[in-house]
């Protein structure tokens, strides 16, 4: 099966250059480098296997065909919708926040 491409919205970039940013500024080069092999593994995984992640917040946020990936060893999110042609990347997000409240403004999915 071909890998569907995954197309970050521009709030899903904003998340990741502000993970980025912090992990540069609290942590060093080597976790934000490997933060971002973490999240390219993950863009690759829901890529080819979409159906894998997590519909619980699909349910919780009243978001029909919301499902959520975590990254390997980062306790990152990644919240996606499948799309006949593509994958979109809605946010990626902290597991710690408030996701509902970080998944507002989502409605039209």
């Amino acid at each position: 099966m071909k890998a569907k491409p995954v197309v970050p919205r521009e709030q899903a970039q904003q998340d990741v250059e502000d993970a980025l940013a912090y992990y540069l500024a609290e942590a060093a080069e080597a976790a934000a480098l490997s933060f971002v092999a973490a999240l390219e593994q993950a863009y690759a995984h829901i890529g080819r296997h979409p159906a894998t992640g997590s519909p619980r917040y699909a349910h919780e946020l009243h978001l029909p065909g919301l499902r959520a990936w975590p990254l390997t060893r980062y306790l990152y999110l990644v919240f996606y919708v499948e799309r006949p042609d593509r994958i979109d990347v809605w946010r990626v997000l902290h597991g710690q926040r408030d996701i509902p409240a970080g998944m507002q403004g989502t409605e039209d999915i």
